[in-house]
């Protein structure tokens, strides 16, 4: 490459404003070919807004546009749409899914693209007519997959997939495009195991060699300083440094994002509750969830305690409450209080005052369409009939405004909500926001157990700590007792105070969240018999 050459991408003077809110301020970046620029900062410091200006998402020219200057190969660019993006040689992965439910993964990395054949009618009446090559179409996206490095199933529908192997559709499906010369990461590995995501990551290093330039966003500052040559850090719309990834750390960082020192994300305060009565009982449950291997698991809960799960990805750890909480067909017993939980009736588990707050908050967590009052309330209004008055001795019951009012705003401060108001709608809040959201929906229902899969995914280091010590407290001052799901074992470590880990569909065994870090992987890679 010719140092004389100009760079693949400069953005100048970027500005943006949304409902009046000023989210991005005199953004300049600048990126050559084959270069990894890591783009770091707290949820709302307006990342992902900067990454749809670029890729020309609709909600940017519903919103008014954009100012400033966006130059691809040294020429002016103004994408109207996503497939202008498209078309120059820009792709994109979404922190949130933009597959088809009803389509393969195969058939969704070529979307768009797909290759045709001719026959005898369309040789007659035109290639309007022709059919699909379903042949290439395997092909491409066989390659597509081997070029990532990580195996998914290319016949399984998007609809019966774990979150993670959407997210791999996702990325295949944009390295599949022979004219791609820059990839946009939005949050690629937040729904990654540690394995699968170095996966990920040697894939980029591979495209940086090939001259393709990536914009990685993560969350993951280990993973930045792992795979980028440049680091840009923004905070509240502002860009506040930019530096080569071999000049600063994680620390460094983790103090330019969030403008204080952070430390670690939660204090430790593991508790023995060795002599407490066992609260949940689980035994021989299966779990028939796509993608999550669930068999004939069996484990014991204590009174007031954080039991955390863990393992690699596919062996089961987040079909055991999908399935107890009746997302997906399970068979077993499961015991809350000594009385049995019917499993496939998710009212039944509500109703004994179980809670669940979902790996996919979009999927199932919000109502993106209303506001925070309403996905907040909604599910104690309609499950225990709170934050509703009665007239006429009861005859009548009609939504108690000030009471919905007041518990949104209770949590959108204890969780650092970063929005607009109560009633802003959940859909234009940023992914790390929506996840606090269904946090605080779940702790609005005073539940007596509390089911978390990974409640810090997509959320920013700042942010991490505020969630991981709300649940602690939730547990401490609430007396609830809480399984949290998770894909990074040090999380895990820091809030629970036992671990069990799953490895091919059973509990490969509990230890104390104390024990070192290296009994817990070799739990991760055993096989029970």
């Amino acid at each position: 490459m010719q140092t004389n050459s100009p760079p693949l991408l400069e953005m100048r003077n970027i500005k943006k404003d949304f409902f009046g809110n000023q989210v991005l301020t005199d953004i300049n970046l600048t990126l050559r070919e084959g270069e990894v620029l890591g783009l770091c900062g707290e949820n709302g410091a307006g990342k992902s807004t900067l990454m749809k200006i670029l890729f020309g998402m609709d909600v940017i020219r519903e919103t008014g546009g954009y100012e400033g200057e966006i130059l691809l190969d040294g020429k002016p660019v103004s994408f109207a749409t996503p497939f202008e993006a498209l078309a120059a040689g820009i792709g994109m992965v979404h922190q949130e899914f933009s597959l088809i439910p009803g389509f393969t993964a195969a058939e969704n990395i070529v979307l768009n693209r797909e290759p045709k054949k001719r026959n005898i009618v369309s040789e007659v009446f035109g290639e309007r007519l022709d059919t699909l090559d379903y042949s290439e179409i395997t092909g491409r996206a066989e390659a597509a997959i081997d070029k990532m490095g990580f195996h998914i199933d290319k016949s399984m529908r998007i609809s019966d997939m774990p979150v993670g192997h959407k997210q791999f559709t996702e990325i295949a499906r944009e390295l599949s495009k022979e004219q791609l010369k820059l990839l946009i990461l939005d949050e690629p590995t937040a729904v990654l195991t540690e394995k699968e995501a170095e996966a990920l990551l040697a894939s980029i290093r591979s495209m940086s060699e090939k001259g393709i330039a990536v914009i990685f966003i993560t969350h993951r500052l280990q993973e930045i300083l792992s795979v980028c040559d440049t680091v840009l850090v923004m905070r509240d719309g502002y860009v506040v440094r930019d530096v080569p990834a071999k000049e600063t750390n994680m620390n460094e960082i983790s103090k330019w994002m969030v403008g204080r020192n952070v430390g670690s994300a939660a204090s430790r305060d593991i508790r023995d509750h060795s002599g407490a009565r066992t609260i949940l009982s689980v035994r021989k449950l299966w779990v028939d969830m796509p993608g999550e291997t669930v068999r004939n698991v069996d484990l014991d809960v204590r009174e007031g305690e954080i039991l955390g799960i863990g393992g690699l990805a596919g062996q089961g750890k987040l079909g055991i409450p999908n399935g107890i909480m009746g997302l997906y067909e399970a068979g077993g017993t499961v015991e809350l209080d000594g009385r049995p939980i019917p499993l496939n009736a998710p009212r039944k588990c509500l109703d004994a005052s179980l809670a669940f707050v979902s790996e996919d908050r979009r999927g199932v967590g919000l109502l993106l369409d209303e506001t925070l009052e309403w996905n907040i309330a909604f599910p104690a209004m309609q499950v225990q009939n709170k934050f509703l008055k009665s007239y006429l001795g009861g005859l009548v019951k009609w939504r108690d405004e000030k009471a919905i009012r007041a518990v949104t705003e209770r949590y959108i401060e204890e969780l650092a909500i970063k929005c607009t108001g109560s009633k802003q709608k959940a859909r234009e809040l940023s992914g790390g926001n929506q996840q606090k959201v269904c946090l605080a929906k779940a702790f609005a229902l005073e539940p007596k157990f509390l089911f978390v899969s990974e409640p810090t995914r997509g959320i920013d280091i700042g942010a991490k700590a505020l969630v991981l010590d709300s649940l602690k407290r939730f547990n401490r001052e609430s007396g609830v007792t809480v399984v949290m799901i998770s894909s990074e074992l040090e999380e895990l470590r820091q809030i629970c105070d036992r671990i069990a880990i799953v490895s091919g569909g059973r509990i490969a065994g509990i230890r104390p969240a104390s024990d070192p870090s290296e009994e817990f992987g070799m739990l991760m890679v055993s096989m029970v018999k």
